[in-house]
């Protein structure tokens, strides 16, 4: 992608890299215990978990693409609720798999080939502030691969299968992984295509096998994933603190009907 730079040398361009976004939203969402929404379609502030984190993608300008993953058997279903969304910001589906790592794979299948570099989000991560993205992707760009990432500052144990503890473990040097991650895409397609069914909990985690580097970009701990539902509340009270996205236009007429109960 070339923009004109408007100040400078006349006629000047700079070249910005190209960013394929990957939303896994195809989870059983086993813990959030709702017989009527799984996590990342359930209603928050207005709108969907899901569309929270779409919205702070869609209005990028080296976002040339976004893949949502959802479970076959909810396919029909998020068309039919999310049609105008995925119309109107040109969201591609595809269908997920059994594990993330498979959903991931399916979506990765699909992108451009003139993407230069692959961000993997969770669609139930919704409170995801720009500067964090900023500052992922421009890691990223610099080194090949990034991630956000939060230093961990509880008391860790080693529990036995009893409940009795075993071990407090020391949390030097130890970081909690949060989403987004981005990859150079070759990097990512690698990766996947030489998992063989390892059971990654997180695409760094593959890359890693590789043996690239992947580095810690300092995120949030606003930056939650939403399990259950009183995580719900939370997430609502933190999307009142962080800025809005940017051309973030009105809630759907649409978006709070209840298509799924």
């Amino acid at each position: 992608m070339w923009l004109s730079q408007l100040s400078g040398w006349p006629g000047r361009e700079i070249a910005v890299a190209r960013f394929a976004v990957i939303l896994p939203a195809a989870g059983a969402s086993s813990r959030f215990q709702d017989m009527h929404y799984k996590k990342p379609f359930a209603p928050l502030a207005g709108r969907a978990v899901w569309l929270h984190s779409l919205h702070r993608f869609s209005q990028r300008e080296d976002v040339i693409q976004i893949i949502v993953a959802v479970a076959p058997q909810d396919r029909e279903e998020f068309l039919a609720r999310f049609s105008a969304d995925i119309t109107l910001l040109g969201v591609q589906v595809v269908e997920g798999g059994r594990e993330r790592a498979d959903s991931v794979h399916n979506a990765l299948r699909q992108v451009k080939s003139d993407a230069e570099f692959v961000c993997v989000h969770d669609a139930a991560r919704p409170c995801l502030s720009e500067l964090w993205i900023d500052a992922v992707f421009q890691k990223a760009q610099e080194t090949g691969a990034a991630i956000l990432a939060v230093p961990v500052t509880a008391t860790l144990k080693r529990v036995d299968h009893s409940g009795v503890i075993m071990a407090t473990q020391s949390r030097e040097d130890l970081w909690e992984a949060q989403t987004p991650q981005v990859f150079r895409r070759d990097w990512l397609l690698e990766a996947y295509e030489k998992r063989e069914g390892f059971p990654a909990t997180d695409d760094a985690q593959l890359v890693e096998r590789l043996g690239k580097k992947v580095h810690v970009v300092p995120g949030s701990s606003l930056n939650i994933k939403v399990t259950t539902k009183e995580d719900l509340k939370l997430a609502e009270q933190i999307l009142k603190v962080l800025p809005k996205p940017k051309g973030l236009g009105p809630i759907h007429p649409f978006a709070g009907d209840d298509l799924w109960r």
